[in-house]
């Protein structure tokens, strides 16, 4: 016989999960990482605009990774994978196919653990893998492209929808501009992943 949970305190309403409408992370205000973002008020050359822009704009970057994260694992429960094989599959996706070795730097796996990766992934049907003709030793793994629209890119679209839609109310030279942000964001990230890779050695 399980045992019975203990209800709320009198007085006060029972929790209740939210819903897709209403669920949000909930974001505190300014938290103490965002303290060296900007110096303190009133310190010279810093306006309180400029300050106040320099901890929104640590502040939406956090939002966003943190975000993009819980929407991922979201995706890979509905996709029937978990976090860490849907990345190494988006990962998979810009070129179609690469080696084993390629996959397991480009996550920072293990080759143990990308071994186990592209098992699951081969076993979903999203990936095959063979030999490399030109050396027996690698394998190269290429993504079942038909399974990844099938499966994958349904739970996607209606984002992207919304992307799209976001971006047509940009001008080409503010979608430069994003562009060329998200282009040095990717460099900075770049830089830093082998900087803590390499502390890992």
């Amino acid at each position: 016989m399980s045992e019975e949970l203990p209800g709320p305190p009198a007085g006060q309403e029972p929790a209740t999960p939210p819903d897709a409408d209403t669920w949000q992370v909930p974001w505190a205000g300014q938290t103490r990482w965002d303290a060296h973002w900007a110096a303190e008020p009133g310190a010279a050359g810093w306006s309180q605009e400029r300050r106040m822009l320099a901890l929104e704009f640590a502040g939406a970057i956090r939002k966003t990774g943190s975000l993009m994260q819980v929407m991922s694992q979201a995706a890979a429960d509905i996709i029937g994978l978990n976090a860490t094989d849907l990345n190494c599959l988006n990962i998979l996706s810009f070129s179609g196919s690469l080696t084993a070795g390629e996959l397991a730097r480009a996550t920072g796996l293990t080759t143990a653990s990308i071994t186990g990766v592209v098992d699951r992934l081969e076993a979903a049907g999203f990936v095959t893998r063979e030999r490399d003709l030109d050396d027996r030793r690698r394998v190269v793994v290429s993504l079942v492209l038909e399974k990844a629209v099938s499966d994958v890119a349904p739970v996607f679209a209606p984002m992207v929808a919304d992307w799209q839609e976001l971006a047509r109310g940009y001008s080409d030279e503010d979608l430069r501009l994003i562009v060329r942000f998200y282009d040095e964001m990717e460099q900075i990230i770049r830089k830093h992943l082998a900087r803590l890779r390499e502390r890992q050695r």
